[in-house]
């Protein structure tokens, strides 16, 4: 192993009466060592961005497609919020068992389901069909723990938050790419040819994984994992029990509280956003017509395209500076008053008469306050915890998220049918509840 010499020492010279000169030898990283974990990011970096592409293609069409099968905007919602059930559930599984068997077979069974369910989507003939599709993806697609712990296996604590962004900007290319793709064959082809195009991409994914990700989490890590479970106190895959554990841990209980407030006005946002799109931006005469499902379609990839743009710049780029700057907790209070703002503007804009552009104006703060947000919560939580959790406990963070994500979806569509401001508001109130929490979260390098 390469050294470094350096020279001087502290508490050196005791027995001499002067201070210690001589050499002290300090590791060099290995470069193959490094190499790897380069490569490792990088795969990782392209399985995210195929995952997220593959999702983002059909996030425009996804709410009028259900409605072509006379689904309410209610019932619309309601189909979100089954997605996300299947990833709380899924999520502490698929997690748990990447600790014990290793990240790669995880990730490339979850992968698979995906496809399956892009594929179902796609060929789909009436509304169970639909539903069906939706709950198989989102088996599929819980294992965003599961990588976000390929990531902590390959970097250092202090550049754990630059690693997150590193998913993040995954999620912002994904989030740009995607929408672009799904708003211009949907508009053209109809709904289900990007389902097709999500099933290609997740099948492109499996292979990309199968051929170029190596196992991040060590034999002898998944071998200690086994033995805890086996001969010390039992850690379930179950999502109840399992966030019951991680709640019992001092710095893990505040960020998962935390982040369940900040997921549920967040995803009221999420799912009523299309619709919102649709009853503020399209004419009564084009309204609920095909021609207006296509228009609205359109319009929602234009205000995805422009979060997503502003996600790669903040994650890709900010993230690091702002974090050496601030610090997490400080981003986690910024990026929450952020989301705030734009969810209390967006909530104003039926009663101003603004144009479309104030729409894309506002998603830009919303994906600035999520885009630091998001990396800084997830680095928090992977560096609260041992090497040996990481799938665990970042699998139960992705569990609350979901569960976030079936409560906002849940009300959304009957929210939205009061009135279509109604989501946004209430979003903005749980994330000034979010910003207050963030008072209870404690860096672990303090405590």
């Amino acid at each position: 192993m390469a050294v470094e010499t350096l020279r001087g020492g502290r508490d050196g010279g005791i027995a001499s009466g002067v201070n210690d000169t001589s050499p002290v030898a300090l590791p060099l990283p290995d470069p193959a060592d490094v190499a790897r974990r380069k490569k490792i990011m990088g795969v990782v970096f392209l399985t995210l961005f195929l995952d997220l592409l593959g999702f983002g293609v059909i996030l425009p069409v996804q709410p009028f497609y259900a409605e072509s099968f006379g689904a309410s905007a209610t019932v619309v919602t309601l189909i979100g919020a089954s997605y996300s059930l299947m990833q709380f559930i899924c999520a502490p599984l698929w997690g748990r068992l990447s600790d014990r068997v290793g990240r790669r077979p995880v990730i490339l069974v979850s992968i698979a389901f995906a496809c399956v369910g892009w594929l179902i989507l796609g060929f789909a003939q009436a509304l169970w069909m639909f539903v069906a599709s939706r709950l198989i993806a989102g088996f599929g697609n819980a294992n965003l723990g599961t990588v976000q712990a390929v990531v902590a296996d390959v970097t250092a604590p202090k550049d754990r938050a630059k690693g997150m962004g590193m998913v993040g900007a995954a999620f912002g290319l994904g989030f740009l790419f995607g929408p672009i793709i799904g708003g211009v064959f949907g508009s053209r082809y109809g709904a289900h040819v990007p389902a097709l195009i999500a099933a290609g991409l997740a099948a492109l994914n499996w292979f990309a994984a199968y051929f170029l990700l190596p196992e991040s989490h060590p034999a002898e890590k998944r071998t200690a994992a086994v033995v805890v479970d086996g001969h010390g106190p039992r850690r379930s895959i179950f999502p109840l029990q399992a966030l019951k554990e991680a709640l019992a841990m001092p710095s893990v209980a505040p960020l998962l509280v935390m982040g369940l407030v900040f997921g549920v006005g967040f995803s009221l946002m999420e799912a009523a956003l299309s619709l919102f799109v649709e009853r503020q931006f399209v004419l009564p005469p084009a309204f609920g017509t095909d021609a207006g499902h296509k228009e609205a379609a359109y319009l929602s990839m234009l205000v995805l395209v422009t979060v997503g743009v502003a996600a790669v710049i903040v994650q890709g780029g900010l993230i690091r500076p702002l974090r050496a700057r601030f610090g997490e907790r400080s981003l986690l209070l910024g990026g929450s008053l952020l989301v705030a703002v734009g969810f209390a503007g967006t909530a104003a804009l039926p009663f101003l008469s603004l144009p479309f552009a104030a729409m894309l104006a506002l998603n830009v703060v919303v994906a600035a306050g999520s885009g630091v947000f998001s990396p800084s919560s997830s680095s928090l939580l992977s560096r609260s915890v041992p090497d040996d959790r990481q799938g665990a406990i970042l699998g139960v963070g992705q569990s609350v998220a979901s569960l976030a994500r079936i409560i906002g979806p849940s009300m959304a569509g009957a929210l939205l049918e009061l009135h279509r401001s109604i989501p946004f508001a209430l979003g903005a109130a749980l994330l000034l509840v979010a910003a207050v929490l963030t008072r209870k979260v404690r860096d672990p390098e303090h405590m």
